[in-house]
C-alpha cells in the first residue's frame, strides 16, 4: 500500500511540475524551492538544488521580469516564443529529477513524457494568449497572467498533497488540450495571417483554377457564351449552314478548353 502512494506521490509530482514549467516556469521553482527551504516540501534528492538561496533567488528575479512582461499584449507572445525554448527542456527536466535515479531507463522515460506535457501546457497556454490579443484592452491579459499563476501554485499544491485528484485533473486537461489545440490552431493561422497582410508581410493571392485566375475563367466563360449565342442566332436566320455551325462552334469550345 505504501509503495502504491508513493508510486502516486511521484508520477503526480513529476506530472504536475511538468505541467507547471509549461506555463509559468519560473512560479514553479519558486513554489518547489521556497517549499523545500522550508521543510514544508519533501523534494526528491534530485531536486533539492531547488532549495539553494541561489537557485530561489535567480527564479524570484526572472518571476519579477515576467509578471509585468506577460501582462502587456503582444510583449507577452514574444516571451512566450522565446521559453519556447527553455520552459519544454525545464520541464523535461524536473520530470526526472523526480523519478530520481532509480534507472537510467525510467528516468529517461520520465524526462521524454516530461517534456511533452510541458510543450502541451506551453502551446495551450501560447495560443490561447495570442488570441486574446487580438482585443485592443490590456484588461484580459492581465486577468489570464494572473490566473495562470494562481493555476500554477493550486495544482502544484494539489499534486503534493492529493495526488489522486491531481491526476484526475491532470487527464481532464489532456483531453481538453487534446481537443482544443487543433481547432486553436486554426483560428491562430487566421490571426497570423491577418496580421501579415495589416503589416505587409503577406500580400493576398487571388484564387486560380488551371493556372488562371477565377475572374479570368469568368470572363473568357462569359465571352464563349456570347459567341455560342450569336452563332446560334446565325444560324436560326439561316446565314450560317449547319456545317458552318459546327465548324465555328467547335472552334469556341477548342478556345475555351485551352
Amino acid at each position: 500500500m505504501e509503495n502504491y502512494e508513493a508510486l502516486l506521490a511521484t508520477l503526480a509530482l513529476a506530472m504536475g511540475t511538468s505541467w507547471a514549467s509549461g506555463i509559468n516556469l519560473y512560479a514553479a521553482l519558486l513554489v518547489l524551492g521556497v517549499g523545500g527551504l522550508t521543510g514544508n516540501i519533501d523534494l526528491p534528492a534530485e531536486l533539492d538544488v531547488l532549495a539553494d538561496p541561489m537557485v530561489i533567488g535567480a527564479a524570484g528575479i526572472m518571476y519579477f521580469i515576467e509578471f509585468f512582461v506577460d501582462k502587456t499584449p503582444g510583449v507577452d507572445t514574444g516571451w512566450d516564443t522565446l521559453h519556447t525554448f527553455i520552459r519544454i527542456p525545464a520541464g523535461a527536466m524536473l520530470a526526472a529529477g523526480t523519478v530520481g535515479d532509480v534507472t537510467p531507463a525510467l528516468e529517461i522515460a520520465a524526462g521524454i513524457l516530461g517534456g511533452s506535457i510541458a510543450a502541451t501546457s506551453h502551446a495551450t497556454k501560447s495560443g490561447v494568449r495570442l488570441l486574446i490579443n487580438t482585443s485592443p484592452e490590456p484588461l484580459t491579459n492581465w486577468i489570464a497572467s494572473i490566473s495562470e499563476d494562481i493555476l500554477v501554485i493550486a495544482g502544484l499544491w494539489a499534486a503534493l498533497n492529493y495526488p489522486v485528484i491531481f491526476l484526475i485533473l491532470f487527464a481532464v486537461f489532456i483531453c481538453v488540450a487534446i481537443w482544443l489545440l487543433p481547432r486553436m490552431w486554426r483560428l491562430i493561422k487566421v490571426v497570423l495571417q491577418k496580421i501579415g497582410r495589416f503589416l505587409g508581410m503577406i500580400t493576398s493571392k487571388p484564387d486560380t483554377v488551371g493556372g488562371f485566375e477565377k475572374s479570368e475563367v469568368g470572363i473568357q466563360e462569359q465571352s464563349s457564351l456570347s459567341a455560342l449565342e450569336r452563332l446560334q442566332q446565325l444560324r436560326t436566320n439561316g446565314a450560317l449552314t449547319e456545317e458552318e455551325f459546327l465548324d465555328q462552334k467547335h472552334q469556341i469550345l477548342s478556345k475555351n478548353i485551352k
